[in-house]
């Protein structure tokens, strides 16, 4: 019952989205002055090449999205669409390292080159875009802010919150957004910060803050984690719009090109119905659009500096967009979740690529 009370209102937040509109402002990260990357065109690629792998930004906290499974591999749908960069750069999705970081490491570690790309549930906002310096991809999950507080504490609205204690995480847009909407409705509250999210979740279980605030895809990918899954509630309030998905440093436009249209191939994939399991069967296909986005006429690759066949090698060793989904948030995962807002777009969501041509 608490799987469908969830989905439910998981799918009813993510319509309320399209009309949903909120401020979003962010600081750079730990105060340093944003900057932005000054490598000419094709350096990344290059240096990733010559390295022989791809080193990802990533998450090791939240399931789904990006933790590290009980075999010690990273697993989620953020690392797939990590490996989708391996995949296209490098023929081999395997050929990542991967550096776990904060959400207030984030931001320095991409400026600092330490990580070549972040894909680390980050929202696409214009100060991280023009001041901080990070050219976004596609987005890949459409999201909004949750609140999840205790079944029993009478919370259901945000104006249930007056004088409570709510817990954020440090260096994401979520305590600005908290604030912007408490604001707006007159609400007086107490924000508590927190450097990581397992500290948060902590904290709120042992009663110290009163709720707990993020993206409405993490607090359902958190929710299986607590001690009492069933003793928690997820308001039916969305608090901002959040568009999560990869994200480089300005200045090098063939890397940016190259995620861009890795991470579209996915999504085009899906629309073209191929498969991991079928894109053989589409090898000598007579369809000249599928055949030119699978590298067997024309030359896509080479002008991304690619090979021909980097969406073919994306699918064949990742998998299409919903193949992604499925494995990590959707039917075949633990939490099942419907795609709503990241359906294809024939299918009433926004998932939707560019033309391969």
């Amino acid at each position: 019952m608490k799987k469908l009370f969830v989905n439910a209102l998981l799918l009813s937040s993510f319509a309320a989205l399209l009309v949903a509109c909120s401020d979003e402002t962010d600081a750079p990260a730990d105060g340093n002055e944003a900057q932005g990357n000054t490598n000419s065109s094709g350096d990344a690629i290059s240096a990733i090449q010559d390295r022989g792998e791809l080193v990802l930004g990533a998450n090791d906290q939240l399931p789904g999205f990006g933790y590290v499974g009980s075999d010690g591999a990273y697993v989620g749908f953020d690392i797939e669409f990590g490996k989708v960069m391996a995949a296209a750069i490098l023929g081999d999705a395997e050929a990542i390292e991967f550096r776990p970081l904060s959400a207030q490491e984030r931001f320095t570690a991409l400026q600092t080159g330490e990580v070549d790309i972040l894909v680390r549930n980050t929202t696409w906002t214009l100060n991280r875009d023009a001041e901080i310096g990070l050219n976004f991809g596609p987005t890949t999950f459409y999201d909004g802010q949750g609140m999840m507080a205790p079944s029993d504490s009478g919370i259901e609205t945000l104006e249930d919150l007056e004088g409570a204690r709510i817990g954020v995480e440090q260096g994401t847009t979520t305590e600005l957004n908290l604030a912007d909407q408490m604001s707006k409705r007159g609400i007086d509250f107490e924000t508590v910060t927190f450097a990581d999210q397992d500290s948060l979740i902590a904290a709120y279980e042992s009663g110290t803050i009163d709720a707990w605030t993020t993206d409405q895809s993490a607090l359902v990918s958190r929710m299986d984690t607590l001690q009492d899954p069933d003793g928690h509630v997820i308001l039916n309030e969305v608090l901002s719009k959040e568009p999560l998905g990869p994200a480089v440093l300005d200045g090098d436009d063939q890397f940016y090109e190259v995620m861009y249209w890795a991470t579209n191939a996915t999504i085009q994939a899906e629309e073209f119905g191929i498969t991991s399991e079928n894109v053989d069967d589409f090898l000598d296909t007579e369809d000249p659009d599928i055949a030119r986005f699978l590298g067997v006429e024309e030359n896509l690759g080479e002008q991304l500096g690619l090979e021909n066949d980097f969406a073919y090698q994306i699918i064949k060793q990742v998998g299409n967009y919903a193949e992604i989904y499925d494995r990590n948030l959707g039917a075949d995962s633990p939490f099942n979740l419907d795609r709503g807002l990241n359906a294809l777009y024939t299918d009433g969501g926004l998932m939707y690529s560019p033309p391969f041509r």
